[in-house]
């Protein structure tokens, strides 16, 4: 008995010894995450230190998580510094306001502001959420240009066989894009019972794809291409509509079409559905400096050693407004906010931002973890919004020789 004893002891120390190993080999990110993690599978209700440690994580950890990862570029784009920003605010207290991990201003091809917060750093990657959506927008202007999409007027059930029958036959590839299906869908981030909260956890019908199965059960609202409303799970249906056209995963045609050639320096990674399809309207995780470059892809017209990645005209389309969102000076174009003066946006819940004004070749990045989700009625979304104003002004009064 007593010879049992020893070696059930020996073996217990053996497995705590293992798993103070395996802990001590995460990295800080993922023991932050581990010693945070939460009971609510759905991160709309995660406390503010469970997202802290989750944003700059969400892809360490496969128990919790999958993920496919694009490779970076073989070599990356020089973010050369430039002259500091003469900005008319305290840039530390806007960080603490903003509850920011980075903040990163581009002018011309060259740095001119680089802050970090929240124990994050340049070195880490932080989650996109619905950013990400512009890069889909992107990767349906590729597979235009390589032809596996026809046309933006072709039917959503042309390429999504399991939608015939559904709503979703009389909506086109354009109103997905602009999101004016017409499909009754409820985005309040503060309600569990919304579309939004409750997609992810519907368990699917055998063969058919989790997102697909919950689509095409909902009913229409409004005729095809009348009315705009905000869809996550629309953008998630653009994803699989391009990996059904292109017959690759959506990451990869990612590498293949944007990350491997932006001059991106890390490695980005894509979470995947519970049916294993990338969340094409949010979840990639990438370092704020590669979020800068893939602003300036952008900016500089998705065009690669003077080819354009997409076809003619469709950047400016995408770009500009395509549907009224009932916000003056604002709208709506393919996957990106739009403003009435020529810049546009790529936003994501909780404070991530890729900003662009071509006129004064400007890429602002932002990745947070505001106290609210969405941007209504949110004072941190406000004070985003004057500060992307200041930075413009800034640059104004600079060329005109008034900076002080």
């Amino acid at each position: 008995m007593k010879i049992f004893k020893r070696i059930l002891l020996t073996l217990l120390l053996v497995v705590l010894a293992a798993g103070a190993i395996g802990w001590f080999s995460l990295d800080k990110e993922a023991r932050a995450l581990l010693a945070t993690m939460p009971t609510n599978r759905d991160i709309l209700f995660w406390s503010q230190k469970q997202r802290d440690a989750a944003f700059r994580a969400m892809d360490r950890i496969a128990l919790l998580a999958r993920w496919r990862t694009a490779a970076p570029s073989t070599q990356a784009r020089p973010l050369p510094p430039g002259p500091p920003l003469k900005l008319p605010l305290d840039i530390d207290a806007y960080m603490r306001e903003q509850y920011g991990a980075a903040l990163l201003i581009v002018h011309r091809g060259q740095l001119r502001l680089e802050r970090y917060g929240l124990g994050f750093d340049g070195s880490g990657r932080w989650t996109s959420f619905s950013v990400a959506k512009s890069f889909t927008s992107t990767l349906v202007g590729a597979a235009l240009k390589d032809g596996f999409i026809k046309s933006m007027d072709d039917r959503v059930s042309d390429y999504i066989t399991d939608m015939q029958g559904s709503a979703y036959d009389d909506v086109s590839v354009r109103q997905l894009l602009t999101m004016t299906s017409g499909i009754r869908w409820n985005e309040d981030y503060g309600d569990p019972d919304s579309d939004v909260a409750r997609f992810n956890n519907h368990p699917p019908e055998p063969g058919v794809d989790a997102l697909v199965s919950y689509l095409r059960k909902l009913p229409r609202a409004a005729p095809a291409g009348t009315r705009w409303n905000y869809s996550t799970g629309e953008t998630n249906l653009v994803g699989i509509l391009i990996s059904r056209a292109v017959g690759k995963p959506l990451t990869e045609y990612m590498q293949e079409k944007i990350w491997s050639r932006i001059g991106s320096e890390q490695q980005a990674t894509w979470l995947l559905s519970r049916t294993g399809q990338e969340i094409s309207g949010c979840c990639i995780q990438a370092s704020p400096r590669d979020y800068a470059r893939f602003g300036l892809f952008i900016l500089e017209g998705a065009r690669l050693k003077g080819e354009s990645v997409v076809p003619d005209g469709f950047l400016q389309q995408a770009t500009r407004k395509q549907a009224d969102i009932g916000a003056p000076g604002r709208g709506y174009g393919y996957q990106w906010w739009t403003y009435d003066d020529g810049s546009f946006a790529a936003r994501g819940i909780f404070g991530q931002g890729i900003f662009i004004d071509p006129a004064r070749e400007l890429v602002i990045v932002t990745n947070s973890d505001w106290a609210k989700a969405g941007s209504a009625d949110n004072p941190q979304y406000a004070a985003r919004e004057a500060f992307y104003q200041a930075v413009r002004q800034a640059l104004d009064d600079e060329a005109a020789g008034r900076g002080g």
